[in-house]
């Protein structure tokens, strides 16, 4: 299948269920602008809609400098207040649309990752990290604060009160702390980076896709309901496969000891 184009993202699919998406704007550390937010969107709905035979994603970034040094303040500047809430709505339904793809989607942080590039990783189901990059949230520095998930998915992931030092400071942090809070669930060396990751898309690819993606979904709202609920949840998910081909592709597998072939039915 044909991969679309976009003008601030590179997408590549190095090896067969695996795409790369990619932010490429490296001349400006790959900051988050206006048509980058319609790309990303445009990019996260397609995989919603018709993710073919992608079964993991790459979210990498071009150039080693920065994964995302935040949102373009070069482009809002003097913008109106209109313009802004606008742009600012964009910004919305891409994150919002990520974290609604059912493909796992992991971050591949190959720099810096401040403000809204932190909110990406964020969004992110798991991270992998340079050790020299640096992550913070600085909105609050510059006369705003995290729009695009960053009070709610931080504290989800490190905790209230760590998540409120990390906000209200606006200071940066390693990425050995970032390692230790749970933010990465990896450091690599910048060489070793996008081999770890693609080893674990691998890992992922080569499991039963609709498995995967019903348990990402069951995970993923599953922590938005009380646990009686959730239970119940989870087996409404874990149902959905108990008559598709993969599962007896799988249990067949098992049995004549080789390896599933899985087709995503």
């Amino acid at each position: 299948m044909d991969l679309p184009h976009y003008e601030t993202l590179a997408l590549e699919t190095p090896e067969p269920h695996i795409l790369v998406v990619r932010l490429n704007r490296p001349h400006v550390s790959n900051a988050l602008n206006t048509q980058m937010g319609r790309d990303l969107h445009a990019e996260w709905s397609r995989l919603i809609a018709e993710p073919g035979d992608v079964r993991c994603v790459i979210f990498a970034a071009a150039g080693e400098k920065a994964f995302c040094g935040g949102g373009d303040l070069k482009e809002r500047n003097g913008m109106t207040d209109a313009a802004w809430r606008a742009q600012h709505e964009i910004f919305e339904r891409a994150f919002w649309t990520q974290m609604d793809c059912p493909i796992p989607i992991i971050a591949a942080v190959s720099g810096h990752a401040f403000a809204g590039g932190l909110e990406m990783v964020l969004a992110s189901d798991f991270a992998y990290g340079v050790d020299t990059a640096r992550f913070a949230l600085t909105e609050v520095t510059i006369g705003i604060m995290p729009g695009a998930g960053g009070t709610q998915n931080l504290p989800r992931v490190v905790g209230e009160r760590r998540a409120k030092e990390i906000i209200l400071t606006g200071k940066p942090f390693t990425a050995a702390q970032a390692l230790e809070w749970g933010i990465l669930n990896r450091l690599c060396t910048a060489d070793e980076l996008m081999p770890a990751v693609m080893d674990t898309a691998r890992t992922i690819a080569a499991n039963a896709p609709l498995s995967v993606r019903q348990a990402k979904k069951s995970i993923h709202f599953g922590l938005q309901m009380d646990i009686r609920t959730a239970l119940r949840f989870e087996i409404e998910a874990y149902n959905q496969l108990v008559n598709t081909e993969d599962r007896i592709e799988g249990i067949r597998s098992f049995n004549e000891k080789r390896k599933p072939v899985f087709k995503g039915r």
